[in-house]
């Protein structure tokens, strides 16, 4: 049977703590929920209120992956739970709202993905998010490049724009937005990545056909439609090593040189938040989001 741990006057079953869930590096299912609980403070407010899609891996990124959108089964009654519009159907979704949900879905092994708006509005999107891909032997020092661009072109028309890693091998994105549906932030989106694309013609591809991918870097705007969600800012991603989708300066975007220098792996995302404190915190701060033009 799992050990029961109290968090915060709710009982968690924590389970198989030392299974070894990086092999390249040994990290360890516990130290994945050590590493989500010491940075609880900075990434349950990116979660809180959004419907919460999970890609789990039980048996680390090498096993068995699979992404899990309604609730699951065995759920606590204590988790948060709200009814999302699909186009199927209404489905209900888990809402992480607080530390003993998070240590719960973490001890599910996975990987937190969200949508870009909150389950009270479903119909107005309050994220706008690039997701930057870049088709070997392009590398995150070309995404770097790209954002760079982006970051001014939507400075323009009064957004501001703010970085993370994507965990994997690219850069997201995100500006927070008001007054706009999920399919209008699309359009808008596209139109930039489009933009993008005659800027920079031999950098940026903004349509997803592989064939054209190679050596450039894809604009996915598409994540902006209101089924569609994204690594949320702090999740440990199911790669090789336990990397983090991680917040970064514009100083550090525009320094890149080498795709190592934005790789950051779980033990060293605490010191980060302890020197920069949640770098996306003016995502949260409704005076700074954009009207889109």
């Amino acid at each position: 049977m799992a050990p029961i741990t109290e968090v915060e006057g709710r009982r968690v079953a924590l389970s198989n703590l030392e299974k070894v869930l990086y092999p390249a590096t040994g990290f360890t299912k516990a130290e994945l929920l050590h590493y989500y609980a010491t940075t609880a403070e900075v990434l349950l407010p990116h979660l809180r209120d959004r419907p919460v899609s999970f890609l789990r891996y039980p048996d680390g990124p090498d096993g068995q992956l699979f992404f899990t959108k309604n609730v699951p089964p065995g759920t606590p009654e204590w988790v948060t739970t709200a009814e999302v519009p699909r186009s199927e159907g209404p489905a209900r979704m888990v809402l992480v709202q607080d530390l003993p949900s998070l240590m719960w879905a973490a001890n599910l092994v996975t990987e937190f993905h969200t949508h870009q708006w909150v389950a009270d509005d479903p119909g107005e999107a309050d994220r706008l998010v690039f997701d930057l891909d870049p088709g070997p032997p392009a590398t995150v020092v070309h995404c770097c490049e790209v954002a760079l661009w982006l970051r001014e072109r939507l400075a323009a028309d009064g957004v501001e724009a703010f970085a993370k890693t994507s965990g994997a091998k690219g850069l997201h994105l995100l500006a927070a937005v008001r007054g706009s549906s999920s399919e209008r932030v699309s359009e808008y989106a596209k139109a930039l990545a489009v933009e993008a694309e005659r800027a920079m013609p031999r950098l940026v591809v903004h349509r997803m056909t592989r064939s054209l991918r190679p050596g450039k870097v894809f604009v996915d705007w598409s994540q902006n439609a209101a089924r569609k969600t994204t690594a949320a800012p702090y999740t440990v991603r199911a790669r090789t090593e336990p990397a983090v989708s991680a917040p970064v300066t514009w100083e550090e975007v525009a320094r890149c040189r080498r795709a190592e220098q934005l790789v950051f792996r779980a033990g060293e995302v605490g010191p980060r938040v302890q020197d920069h404190g949640d770098l996306l915190a003016p995502l949260f701060d409704r005076r700074r989001a954009a009207a889109l033009p």
